[in-house]
């Protein structure tokens, strides 16, 4: 009896089949061995990757293995391959592929824009990017027909592109200004560094006696280990007296294109760094203060290549004047620096004082030898009037 050329297709197809999920099936499933959840995967969203853990025994279970599990329809592309581990508990099928829209492994990139809120109220225009897919598995089986389930994991990751950088500690005295560290940090990537030249080469290091007023300070926000497709752009820089602000005074050094006379920007939203300087100052607040501290803050983003020169022009962002007041203290970046500075004034103080005091013990000392001397001619006024009176008395008598 011949078998029918479909028939004999399809068993073709199943002997495949079944072969290779025999030589899956060797792992040691134990409980695991049962149907699919919807906890089957795990996704790891990286600064530069994203990874995803799929586990294989439901896999098995129902009828594939990790080869018949296909990200995002890639067949040709051996990158986009998972890889059984076998040392994880339970048995996954690992996924890694670069954060970058070009070879990405299919992945879908969605970026979108929303007003800001809480911190971010202030602008109008904050973004994030959506990266998703879909692993399928991949049925062998020829024919009009199939009893093998279809298995999909969707995985997605948002990244926003608007962070608050913290922790910037800045001390200034009335005259001068020192740094005390420098470990700001940003999100996993970010990093702020205050510098001495102009090439952001040489870290400022701080005198014991803190720096003068007026000395350049280069600030740099970095980052590290980011995907080439997007840079580095600062919405706004300003410095506090509180390294929270809470009603504390501020003072902007730039807000959006409006900038301090003292603040020059040299890179903004143009590679993995953006740089700025400003003069180092003292707040009037603080004058009668031997140390003064302020902290430096930061609101930073992340935007894509093709919409960072949108951002940096003036008409697109929310603008403020540099010396605008009422700005929400929630609007805060900082970076950990004390800066110091010694109150010179003092001793002006302190001498004026001393005038006064000799100034004033001297009117006294004038003031009652007059007296001492009126007393005198006073009595001896009436010393002379009673000796005549009473040689009057007696000539009567």
């Amino acid at each position: 009896m011949s078998i029918p050329r479909r028939e004999k297709m399809n068993l073709l197809s199943f002997l495949f089949l079944a072969s290779m999920v025999a030589k899956s099936s060797q792992l040691t499933c134990q409980t695991d061995f049962r149907r699919p959840e919807y906890t089957d995967i795990s996704v790891q969203c990286g600064t530069s990757s994203i990874s995803l853990a799929i586990q294989i025994c439901p896999v098995i279970y129902t009828g594939y293995n990790e080869s018949l599990l296909i990200l995002n329809h890639i067949f040709d592309n051996p990158d986009c391959k998972g890889t059984l581990d076998e040392s994880a508990t339970p048995p996954v099928v690992r996924f890694t592929f670069p954060l970058n829209m070009t070879n990405a492994c299919g992945s879908t990139f969605l970026t979108t824009s929303a007003a800001g809120t809480g911190i971010f109220a202030d602008f109008s225009n904050i973004q994030t990017v959506n990266v998703s897919g879909v692993v399928r598995s991949h049925d062998p089986t020829t024919g009009v027909v199939t009893y093998n389930a279809e298995l999909k994991y969707y995985y997605s990751c948002a990244y926003p592109l608007e962070y608050l950088i913290n922790n910037t500690q800045v001390e200034v005295s009335a005259s001068s200004i020192a740094v005390r560290d420098n470990n700001g940090s940003f999100i996993s990537t970010l990093s702020m560094g205050l510098f001495s030249d102009i090439n952001y080469t040489t870290p400022l290091v701080i005198p014991q006696l803190g720096l003068e007023l007026r000395t350049s300070i280069y600030v740099q926000v970095r980052a590290a280990n980011l995907t080439d497709q997007y840079h580095v752009l600062m919405d706004r820089c300003y410095a506090s007296i509180s390294p929270y602000p809470t009603n504390s005074t501020f003072f902007n050094l730039f807000v959006s294109c409006s900038q301090d006379q003292m603040t020059t920007m040299h890179e903004n939203g143009d590679s993995h760094h953006a740089r700025f300087s400003f003069s180092a100052f003292r707040f009037l607040e603080q004058q009668n203060q031997t140390v003064s501290t302020y902290y430096l803050h930061c609101i930073t983003r992340l935007c894509e290549i093709s919409t960072c020169n949108e951002f940096k022009q003036c008409n697109s962002r929310r603008k403020r004047d540099v010396d605008s007041t009422g700005i929400s203290e929630t609007t805060t970046l900082s970076s950990p620096i004390p800066i110091i500075t010694k109150n010179e004034n003092c001793k002006y103080d302190s001498v004026s004082s001393s005038t006064s005091d000799s100034g004033s013990r001297m009117g006294l000392g004038i003031a009652v030898a007059v007296l001492a001397l009126a007393v005198v001619v006073v009595l001896t006024a009436a010393a002379v009037f009673y000796r005549r009176l009473r040689m009057y008395c007696i000539r009567v008598v």
